[in-house]
């Protein structure tokens, strides 16, 4: 048997880089081995500019303009080239950072410039005062950061907002409303799918809000290696200065890792948004089992290999699976990542490496659940038939009138719940029977005429207006 590893170009393993690529492809960018080294090299380039910009070290000029725009454009011409190159280099040194350091010291060197005062003079610089994780937590934040506010989040948002306008568009529709899969009170299909719009919205509002923590102080925090160099500077001040450069916010006491605990809270918002997704899609799959919704446009033409007449509402199942997935990561990461022996151990090294394949599979679902929704029509006509078929849902308004007239004493108002229990409770009635049990009840005419008048289609309170509250 032919080996499929040996195959050119290499077989992708995982369902992301294989079927599912054109989906997930912009996180590449983002959360890759490939973007990792490139934050690295970017990390790098800014702490030398930084340091001597600043004229920290004694003696050492600062960099022209030049200089610092042709150091800043390794970072933008980082491409294949430059990650065949990092893969040699970490072969030789074994360790992923000083490959990124060695990497440096050659293209400053092939910057140029007299012996004593080119770029090549200063070289040592690079990575100065620096334990490998100072370089690597600053790294992860700017591609976690870049991940969710230019790829998840704008997919996630794109996503709700269609929620949303489904919900606006469907305010006025009455619905079935069931709990405990019983029909009970009616409502509307817009004022329910408003309830999954809005516990999204605030999901995304906290993830939108989201701290990127940093820091760099040295192999165990203490900036040991910097004060034993230069005693004079302040560091805790430079390093303050350097991390908010970045965009990302400081954090001032830790190991020798930044603690993660920023990554947690992040990994646990988009888990439970994940969580309210999955809600709507078994709740939209259920809606279409039921046939208050078809799936009509863009749903291509196999439902099912066997029978013709179906057509499968796959995208919520597959939104639910890689949501599944995606959450089953990032609960292990948000709970792992906060974990560290003593001032530091390397667990979190290789969990980091599973933060983009959480996020695909969270983009994934989410471009399913968006695909699924885009390709489904609302019938009123069969939510209405389930409310025709259900009047005895009407007990719940008669008794509670009952209940504030017998508060006000008006007679024959009494046991008003025993009453509509046994009228409705176990058995179905039709508009007639609950006319006629109305007309007997003996109430104020002018609340008489209006349960003669109600029907379950109209008994549905404030629900459209509810649809309002949306932001």
């Amino acid at each position: 048997m032919v080996s499929l590893a040996d195959a050119s170009p290499p077989i992708a393993l995982g369902a992301l880089d294989g079927r599912y690529r054109p989906t997930v492809a912009p996180l590449v960018d983002h959360l890759s081995e490939a973007a990792l080294n490139r934050e690295r090299v970017h990390v790098e380039v800014e702490w030398l500019i930084h340091l001597t910009t600043a004229q920290i070290i004694a003696n050492v000029r600062a960099l022209t303009a030049d200089e610092q725009t042709r150091l800043l454009a390794v970072v933008e011409d980082f491409g294949p080239g430059d990650i065949a190159e990092l893969a040699e280099l970490e072969r030789e040194t074994v360790h992923d950072v000083k490959a990124v350091e060695y990497y440096l010291k050659r293209r400053l060197a092939a910057m140029g410039g007299e012996a004593a005062t080119g770029l090549a003079a200063i070289s040592e610089l690079i990575h100065f005062g620096c334990t490998s994780e100072d370089i690597n937590n600053l790294s992860y934040a700017l591609m976690i950061k870049g991940a969710v506010q230019q790829v998840w989040l704008p997919r996630a948002t794109t996503l709700v907002d269609a929620v949303a306008a489904m919900a606006r568009d469907l305010r006025d529709v009455p619905l079935l409303a069931r709990t405990h899969g019983q029909p009970a009170t009616p409502t509307t299909m817009g004022k329910e799918i408003a309830v999954l719009a809005y516990r999204l919205q605030r999901q995304l509002s906290r993830i939108g809000r989201a701290e990127y923590l940093g820091k760099l102080n040295g192999a165990t925090g203490t900036y040991g290696a910097h004060v034993a160099a230069v005693p004079d500077a302040d560091w805790p001040a430079i390093s303050k200065t350097f991390v908010e450069s970045l965009g990302l916010t400081w954090n001032p006491l830790t190991t020798q890792i930044e603690s993660h605990d920023w990554q947690a809270e992040l990994y646990s918002d988009i888990a439970r948004f994940n969580r309210i997704l999955h809600n709507l899609c078994t709740d939209f799959w259920t809606y279409i089992s039921m046939g208050y919704f078809a799936q009509v446009r863009g749903q291509g033409t196999v439902g099912s290999s066997t029978m013709p007449h179906k057509v499968n509402p796959i995208r919520f199942e597959n939104a639910e699976a890689n949501l599944e997935v995606s959450n089953a990561l990032l609960d292990v990461l948000a709970s792992t990542l906060v974990q560290s022996r003593m001032q530091r151990d390397l667990t979190d090294s290789s969990m980091q490496r599973n933060i983009g394949t959480a996020f695909g599979h969270s983009l994934l679902a989410i471009d399913n659940a968006a695909r699924g929704l885009a390709g489904l029509d609302a019938v009123p006509t069969a939510m209405a038939a389930d409310l025709e078929a259900n009047w005895e849902v009407l007990g719940e308004p008669i008794q509670s009138v009952m209940r504030a007239l017998g508060a006000q004493g008006v007679e024959g108002m009494e046991n008003p719940y025993e009453r509509l229990k046994e009228l409705t409770r176990g058995r179905r009635i039709g508009g007639e029977d609950l006319r006629e049990f109305v007309g007997s009840l003996g109430l104020p005419r002018d609340i008489e005429r209006r349960f003669l008048e109600m029907t379950p289609q109209t008994y549905v309170g404030l629900a459209a207006r509810l649809v309002d509250y949306l932001g």
